[in-house]
């Protein structure tokens, strides 16, 4: 049973003065008759005695509670059953970062969509409530059709960090919530934008307010050896400050006593975005501040030590001499390449192993001068140029798909991750052109990208997380707010993250990898077209409270009032009358 006016169930206080006239007893004058006939139920009365005394009338009584009783449920505007389930509200709250922005008035949106949405609440007498985050993602704060009191207690330590994105698939999955023909509340910060379609159905509300900001645009860091250099992008929208202070602070690293802290102004072009650059040695995490302001959240990042981890490289057994001599010449001066083998190493055969990059030939070698023929767009061949370039090749070809060709002879293959170079460099000259590191280097940047764990150390807001995963392991993904299983193998796209902070590749309950999300998003930093305002849903969706809402009050207790009363009418006349 729901209420829907509470206060009526004050009516139930009738009962008190209705049970004491019951116990109250009346004093009467004794009345002189001609014949005792006309006096057909003689009830004699005491002149004196108790006031009170125990009544006899206990179903006159009772009919007449029952019509309190009623009465007052009639006021509250209880319901039952379906008529209590139809009151759903559904509510979307916009869960992009500009919600965090505060106006003149210190007040974040945030909070007012806080007030706002407890108003609703109360406005449409809902009894059940479901809340809708938009996002990338879209994902369920409250509910489905939760208690009211639930929701509004879960609002009320929900954060906006998320990025920009499109509102119509969170719109539409409300709207199949909600019901045919039943209107949804969106609350954000800003009018809907031209030629944004939206459903009649939705009562689009905002609640931002037009402001300047200075933030960071983006904030990058790259380790090498001891060194840590961080570079910076700070812009300004709109009509603020000419120029800002940056000031940077490096926790102490291994081998460091204390941190380093640098302070920095920096001036503001009116458009794109002023660059600056530090370096630190022996650092830890560096934090970026800058000054608070409309959005404090983009003035404030985190950056972990982005330390590349090394590539092993390893040598199968059966390897020619004059091949090996190549490759070691090549990988002992690659930074954050070293030779050994290892577990996860990348490792080098001859033709026919089962190594990851194999050199060799088979059948009868041929020499080849060009025309060379390869694959536009493959990563292995970035940059690499064949030109003057004497290449043989066996005639046997590799097994995979051809990246390079010289007529029919395949020169270079790949297979299912598998390298295969079909060269002899005995009697080649490949090796000691241009071409040879730039092929060798696409063939560790791509090991590297293949290799288990994230393959950077720091993402912006918004973007897909991309990560490698072995086969036949379990991988969780474990954020500052919820963790999620990962399913599939080798190189993974996961979805955007829901908010900033650092994220963790778990395998088997042990980390692996960690990296970074910074809540940074140019398109949310800029508050120049916020704004408040109200699109109100469509002619006809508009009493979307339930149906119960627009009917008036339930008229069950009303007919219980009309029954008590006419059993109590009928029961005292018979008395009376016998």
């Amino acid at each position: 049973m729901s209420l829907g006016f509470p206060w009526g169930l004050l009516a139930l206080g009738a009962l008190v003065p209705l049970v004491a006239a019951y116990f109250l007893r009346r004093k009467q004058k004794p009345v002189v008759v001609s014949a005792l006939f006309l006096w057909r139920t003689p009830r004699p009365r005491a002149e004196a005695g108790p006031r009170f005394e125990r009544f006899t009338r206990e179903a006159s009584l009772l009919l007449e509670m029952l019509a309190v009783v009623a009465a007052a449920l009639f006021l509250a505007d209880a319901r039952w059953g379906e008529r209590e389930r139809a009151r759903h509200l559904v509510l979307v709250v916009d869960g992009s970062l500009s919600l965090s922005a505060r106006g003149a008035d210190g007040v974040s949106g945030v909070e007012r969509v806080r007030v706002e949405a407890a108003r609703r609440v109360e406005e449409e007498r809902a009894t059940r409530v479901t809340v809708l985050v938009s996002g990338g993602v879209p994902r369920v704060l409250a509910g489905p059709e939760a208690e009211p009191s639930r929701a509004l207690a879960a609002l009320e330590s929900f954060r906006t960090l998320g990025a920009d994105h499109d509102v119509a698939p969170t719109l539409r999955w409300a709207q199949e919530l909600a019901g045919p023909g039943q209107r949804v509340h969106f609350l954000t910060d800003a009018p809907p934008g031209p030629g944004v379609a939206v459903p009649d159905t939705v009562r689009w509300t905002a609640l931002g307010e037009p402001r300047d900001n200075v933030g960071l645009v983006s904030a990058w860091r790259r380790d090498e050896g001891s060194t840590a250099t961080v570079t910076l992008r700070v812009a300004r929208w709109g009509t603020g400050p000419e120029e800002t202070e940056v000031r940077v602070v490096a926790r102490p690293g291994p081998g460091a006593v204390e941190g380093t802290e640098r302070r920095e102004r920096v001036r503001l072009p009116e458009e794109g975005a002023a660059t600056l650059r530090f370096t630190f040695e022996s650092a830890g995490d560096v934090e970026v501040f800058l000054p608070p302001d409309s959005l404090p959240e983009d003035g404030v990042v985190r950056l972990p030590p982005a330390v590349e981890r090394p590539l092993r490289v390893a040598w199968a057994t059966g390897l020619e001499a004059p091949v090996r001599s190549a490759l070691e010449r090549f990988f002992s001066v690659v930074p954050g390449v070293e030779l050994g083998p290892a577990e996860g190493a990348l490792v080098v055969g001859p033709r026919g192993s089962d190594a990851g990059v194999t050199v060799g030939v088979g059948g009868a070698v041929r020499t080849f001068v060009g025309p060379f023929f390869a694959e536009k767009g493959h990563p292995l061949l970035d940059d690499v140029q064949l030109g003057g370039v004497r290449w043989a090749a066996g005639a046997e070809a590799p097994p995979g798909r051809p990246l390079v060709t010289a007529g029919e002879a395949v020169l270079l293959s790949e297979e299912e991750g598998r390298v295969h170079l079909n060269v002899d460099l005995s009697r080649s000259n490949v090796q000691r052109t241009s071409a040879w590191p730039v092929l060798l280097g696409n063939v560790v940047r791509e090991a590297r990208r293949a290799r288990e764990g994230f393959t950077r150390r720091q993402f912006p807001l918004g973007e897909p997380l991309a990560v490698v995963t072995r086969a036949g392991a379990r991988y969780t993904l474990k954020g500052p707010e919820s963790e999620r299983l990962l399913f599939g193998a080798g190189a993974l796209s996961l979805p955007a993250p829901e908010s900033p902070g650092r994220y963790t590749l778990v395998r088997e309950g042990e980390p692996v990898d960690a990296v970074e999300v910074l809540p940074l998003d140019a398109r949310e930093s800029d508050l120049r077209g916020r704004g408040a305002g109200e699109r109100p849903a469509s002619e006809g969706h508009n009493n979307d409270a339930g149906q119960a809402a627009s009917e008036g009050r339930e008229r069950w207790p009303l007919w219980v009032l009309l029954a008590a009363l006419l059993a109590d009418f009928f029961l005292t006349r018979r008395v009376e009358a016998a």
